[in-house]
């Protein structure tokens, strides 16, 4: 399919599906942040609540070169508004609750009852709009025995048994190399949000909807919870795969490539490649048995040839390769341009720069990233003045510290 007939229907008039919806936003760092900001690109008006002084992820590196603007910052905040408050200030707490009531969900990330402390709990939020969806995204969520124990994304990434099953066969554990858990517990949040939303659209009913990281990562452990509850083996498999073989990361002359079969088809075909025609007829399980016979095989035939000519081959006849990339490979990769998933965004210094973009695609109601994170308090004027704060009445908040 071309691009064009994907977006044939393609309106114009919408930011994404989620036009229409409000989102208060009152997050740190990346899991809470996240949640909000799927559900910005999407197209919900996503209001972020943040402290006078900024909230961390402003201040994490790596920085845009030339700037003090946070790339962690602008990829997790863009497509939201901007509102310093301070939420343990009366006043801070009583014009969260009444933007609330223009509300249609709010997300959180702070350690379970903190938001409840300042009043601005989902107790609190529900006596304002009862109907109001309630999103809490935290380490070890808002009840059992660990609830209020501090949990960021590696102690998830260590408590769940992800990162003893990471790495090389021989190595120790290891976590991975992204916020795997702050991800999987934002994109839960935001499908938590949007169920609950579906559920009230059809009973008039809200709900806090509760999502640990931990829970996340043992949801997205492909069975191996349960493999585990069963006492049952498993294996760290570094670059192999269990459930077939001969599949694995194999050295070319210069870099490496990533592939191998699954299907019996394929590695008729493969072994033909290689110049090893006679074990085509080896099955599933056979080639499991003798995995380090095949693996060695298709290794020595990769060794002597470039990454371009093995992906060449290898893709001609149907098979599933890639060369290993680094991201700045695969910023290049036309593929990656093609799916927009580098769109070039003007940042609030009016400079561009190419953001990850959204990964779904609506044919209807196409996404993009509109605009990068906004200046801290950007917005205070526009969305507490519709609830009535005149500039005067800012000045004085902003004097008392609390915008």
């Amino acid at each position: 399919m071309e691009r064009a007939e994907f977006y044939a229907d393609a309106r114009c008039d919408l930011p994404g599906p989620l036009a229409g919806i409000v989102v208060l936003e009152a997050t740190t760092t990346w899991a809470g942040p996240m949640a909000g900001c799927v559900l910005a690109d999407f197209g919900a008006t996503v209001i972020k609540i943040e402290h006078p002084e900024g909230e961390v992820g402003r201040r994490v590196p790596p920085f845009v070169p030339g700037t003090t603007l946070s790339v962690f910052n602008e990829t997790v905040n863009r497509n939201k508004k901007n509102v310093s408050l301070d939420l343990r200030r009366p006043e801070g707490r009583d014009l969260f609750l009444a933007l609330c009531r223009t509300a249609d969900v709010v997300i959180e990330n702070f350690k379970p009852g903190t938001l409840a402390e300042w009043g601005v709990g989902y107790r609190d939020c529900a006596r304002v709009k009862p109907d109001i969806v309630y999103v809490s995204v935290s380490g070890f969520g808002q009840f059992g025995p660990l609830s209020a124990r501090p949990g960021y994304d590696p102690i998830a990434q260590n408590f769940s048994g992800w990162s003893a099953l990471n790495g090389e066969p021989d190595g120790g554990p290891t976590k991975a190399p992204t916020f795997l858990g702050d991800d999987l517990g934002g994109l839960h949040g935001a499908l938590g949000a949007l169920a609950a939303l579906l559920h009230r659209a059809r009973t008039g009913e809200g709900q806090h909807v509760d999502v640990a990281l931990l829970d996340g990562l043992l949801f997205q452990s492909n069975g191996n919870l349960t493999l585990g509850a069963l006492d049952l083996p498993l294996t760290r498999w570094g670059n192999q795969f269990s459930l077939a073989a001969p599949i694995n990361r194999y050295r070319c002359a210069d870099g490496y490539i990533y592939g191998g079969v699954l299907l019996d088809s394929h590695w008729r075909q493969l072994a033909r490649i290689v110049g090893h025609p006679d074990v085509g007829d080896a099955k599933g399980f056979e080639r499991i048995q003798r995995r380090e016979e095949f693996d060695r095989v298709v290794a020595d035939w990769c060794a002597t040839r470039t990454t371009a000519e093995v992906v060449g081959i290898w893709s001609e006849a149907g098979l599933a390769v890639t060369r290993v990339n680094t991201y700045a490979e695969s910023a290049r990769e036309p593929q990656v341009h093609a799916r927009d998933m580098l769109q070039a965004v003007p940042l609030g210094n009016g400079r561009d720069i190419p953001l990850t973009g959204p990964a779904a695609k609506f044919s209807r109601t196409p996404t993009r990233v509109r605009h990068g994170a906004r200046a801290l308090g950007a917005d205070n004027a526009e969305v507490l003045g519709a609830l009535g704060v005149d500039a005067a009445e800012l000045d004085r908040l902003k004097e008392a510290g609390i915008v």
